[in-house]
């Protein structure tokens, strides 16, 4: 397992994103709010987290959503995976929707999604006049019948 040395200040009272086992990919984002914050159905807000980082270039962190609060209360990110880029300085903050049909609280300290830092490539075009064709080919969107 690679290991990867990020910048981060932490500006809310909590701790730092961290693994709980020793297998996550995620790291917990926290919310960094003063009073609990009351989602109704369907609204959205943006919530903080408290922290600002410096990726290394060639990194990027993906804001996720948190299983356990999508299946539990209907509770998930939207632009998800959230992009945040290496050059970005500005705080963390995580788009949460309540797709349930009842109102959601979200309190002060609660994990709100999962953050995961992965290697980015970067894509150096090469225009051509055809590209190799596929048994696929440009099937999309169902074309297999296949559930």
């Amino acid at each position: 397992m690679r290991t990867l040395s990020v910048k981060i200040i932490n500006q809310s009272k909590y701790d730092l994103p961290s693994y709980a086992t020793s297998g996550s990919a995620g790291m917990d984002l926290r919310a960094n709010i003063e009073t609990a914050l009351v989602l109704q159905p369907m609204e959205r807000q943006l919530v903080p987290t408290g922290l600002f980082m410096e990726l290394p270039d060639g990194y990027e962190a993906q804001v996720r959503p948190r299983s356990g609060l999508a299946i539990k209360q209907g509770l998930t990110c939207l632009n998800s995976p959230g992009t945040i880029d290496a050059d970005y300085r500005g705080e963390i903050k995580v788009i949460l929707v309540n797709l349930s049909g009842e109102q959601q609280t979200i309190q002060p300290g609660d994990r709100i999604a999962q953050m995961v830092v992965q290697p980015v490539t970067r894509v150096e075009w090469e225009p051509v006049a055809a590209i190799n064709e596929t048994e696929r080919n440009a099937g999309g969107f169902g074309h297999t019948g296949k559930a």
